[in-house]
């Protein structure tokens, strides 16, 4: 919610202005829930230009609309993101739900009988989701679930009169797999039990009789298994005895059920698309790339699929023929990263959301038959000039040890936020992303962009080793009693934010969110003389209690990482 995100980045401000000289009385105060000592009070005319970022709208890509002319997208007017169709590029958006919860998960219902969509909402961020149906002819929205437990992964067969999720009403911690019926949901009948909070529902097989399922032990592995919903019966898909990473979001039947696209990195660095025949029980390799593919859409006619792979973290998208499996590259502009994927009916449009650096997420449309893109949305920037916004850049600095491939220093990739149009050097900001396998992108940030343009602090938003998105060696080099190594990572960061002209070493701030809250907790354990201040937001503080106090379903994912 956009009050929650207030006091959060107010609270940040608090320590912010402190790194770029602001004079502030020391006293106590609470802000929200926050007990703030020794910080005083933000200027006025800080905070109100913060809240103007606040208000800067965004645009997602929900789903197309049953006639398949206009699409839903997902956008926030009040407090809490809602669904609005959009009948065409540049067109009014119609706000369609009114919820006091933010709405994700939007579905469309495949049965062009029936004008509705599935939604997911939790309370209060408790991500004990419930799955509803929405009917757009009466406005009568309908739970699905049973309104306590966790529930995830809603697909639709494809008659559009059933559903299949995941569910933690059995234990309240192992995810099991219902079929529900639309018409009477409290039918929901149990397709196979399961042990554990790591299982998750991809792709619903076209004749209604398959579900693929994955098991999720850690980002770098995962099984993946064709169960049949008749019997209950799971099978395997393709047993190695490795140790091999799939993608839940990135499974898709073929459209004549003899197959399924995946992504994987077996015998690989990178997540590559493959495809999987039931028959022959053997893997095809379709990409060869040195990025791993982000998400994968294939069209409804069965002919093309469009997947997306991560470049040191732009995305790039291509279109792959079916029939001959060669792939060839989209162009929808450089520099840019791409969330949300839908094929139109029609199978010849696909809408993208898109992000730039200097650009909040909005909705575009490309036509395969003409190779244009047209632009769907255009989201206010609550006054702002999007021509002043800041661009990021990438760089690498060298960290403390040795590439042992190459035997050159290991170079840690990170994105610059620079101001524009400043003298001097500059105090600077380290955000550090969640995960720990988390990835800062190059994408638009309201908070980053707000110290930038008006604050004037140089943000930097390190991928440290344990980051994915750079190959799996890398991704697996914190892991364990490694895990102090990322940190070294930062000490590293400072030292090169030493040697550079425009950068002031002696106004530095750390700053991290979750497991990126531990990273500034550890920062400011091992590097505190080095540091102006640090910023903690929900992070971990003590690895026996976060798993004592973590919930069920999700402990053992987490006491693995």
């Amino acid at each position: 919610m956009i009050k929650k995100h207030n006091i959060l980045n107010k609270s940040i401000l608090i320590s912010l202005l402190l790194i770029i000289g602001f004079s502030v009385l020391a006293q106590r105060t609470t802000v929200g829930n926050l007990l703030v000592e020794a910080a005083g009070e933000i200027p006025s005319a800080v905070s109100e230009k913060l809240d103007q970022y606040n208000n800067i709208r965004t645009a997602g890509f929900a789903d197309w609309d049953a006639t398949g002319n206009g699409l839903y997208i997902v956008t926030r007017f009040a407090d809490v993101a809602q669904i609005h169709h959009v009948s065409k590029p540049g067109a009014y958006r119609e706000q369609i739900t009114f919820f006091k919860e933010p709405v994700t998960a939007v579905s469309k219902c495949p049965n062009p009988g029936k004008n509705g969509f599935l939604f997911s909402q939790d309370i209060g961020g408790n991500e004990n989701y419930q799955i509803y149906y929405f009917d757009i002819q009466s406005s009568v929205y309908t739970m699905l679930t049973d309104g306590k437990s966790r529930n995830t992964n809603a697909l639709w067969n494809k008659k559009g009169d059933k559903i299949a999720f995941a569910t933690t009403k059995r234990t309240g911690k192992d995810l099991d797999f219902y079929i529900a019926p639309l018409s009477n949901p409290s039918e929901a009948k149990l397709v196979k039990e399961n042990k554990g909070g790591g299982w998750l529902l991809a792709d619903w097989s076209n004749d209604g009789n398959k579900l693929i399922a994955i098991n999720y032990t850690s980002i770098n592995e995962s099984k993946i298994y064709l169960i049949d919903i008749a019997t209950g019966k799971m099978e395997e898909i393709n047993p190695s005895g490795k140790q091999i990473s799939y993608s839940n979001r990135n499974v898709k039947f073929s459209k004549d059920g003899k197959g399924i696209f995946l992504t994987s990195d077996e015998d690989a660095e990178f997540l590559s698309l493959w495809y999987f025949d039931f028959t022959s029980k053997k893997m095809l390799k379709i990409t060869n790339l040195n990025y791993d593919v982000d998400r994968i859409e294939l069209a409804a006619d069965g002919s093309k699929l469009v997947f997306v792979v991560n470049d040191a973290g732009y995305s790039k998208p291509y279109l792959l023929n079916i029939k001959t499996m060669k792939y060839s590259l989209l162009n929808l502009g450089a520099n840019i990263s791409i969330s949300n994927i839908g094929f139109n009916k029609d199978n010849n449009r696909v809408a993208f959301t898109i992000n730039t650096p200097t650009q909040a997420s909005e909705v575009f449309v490309h036509n395969l038959k003409t190779n244009s893109t047209i632009r769907w949305t255009f989201s206010e920037t609550a006054g702002l000039n999007p021509d002043k916004f800041s661009t990021t850049t990438l760089i690498e600095y060298p960290t403390f040890d040795k590439n042992t491939e190459t035997g050159k220093n290991r170079m840690i990739p990170s994105f610059l936020v620079m101001p524009k149009n400043t003298t001097g050097k500059l105090p600077v900001l380290i955000s550090i992303h969640g995960g720990p396998e988390g990835q800062s992108r190059a994408n638009f940030n309201v908070l980053n962009q707000y110290l930038a343009n008006e604050l004037g602090i140089a943000v930097l938003l390190p991928n440290v080793r344990g980051s994915a998105g750079y190959g799996k060696t890398y991704l697996k080099l914190d892991n364990g009693k490694l895990r102090e190594n990322s940190v070294n990572d930062i000490g590293s960061l400072l030292d090169w934010i030493a040697t550079q002209p425009n950068l002031d070493v002696s106004r530095v701030a750390v700053y991290g969110g979750s497991y990126g809250g531990y990273m500034s907790l550890a920062c400011m354990t091992h590097y505190n003389s080095r540091l102006t201040c640090g910023i903690d937001l929900f992070g971990i503080s003590n690895f026996v209690s976060f798993l004592k106090n973590t919930s069920g379903y999700r402990a053992d994912l987490r006491r693995v990482e």
